[in-house]
């Protein structure tokens, strides 16, 4: 795993762990991480990633529509 250092102003009132959620949600919701690997990437588990993801405005459910709506079409 890349090791990232990131210059953030003082007066942004952000801790690590709250980037490291921001950038793995955002990461996750573009469909570049898998729920594991955006977990890894926060410093947290699979199931507490997932859970902390609506905090985020993100949703579980990260499918295109249209796979969404062949998926309902085929059950």
């Amino acid at each position: 795993m890349k090791t990232l250092t990131l210059n953030v102003p003082e007066s942004l009132d952000v801790d690590n762990r709250d980037l490291a959620m921001l950038v793995s949600t955002r990461l996750y919701e573009q469909g570049k991480l898998s729920l594991g690997q955006a977990a890894e990437v926060a410093g947290l588990t699979k199931r507490t990633f997932a859970e902390l993801l609506g905090k985020y405005g993100v949703s579980i459910f990260n499918f295109p529509a249209q796979e969404l709506s062949r998926d309902v079409a085929n059950a």
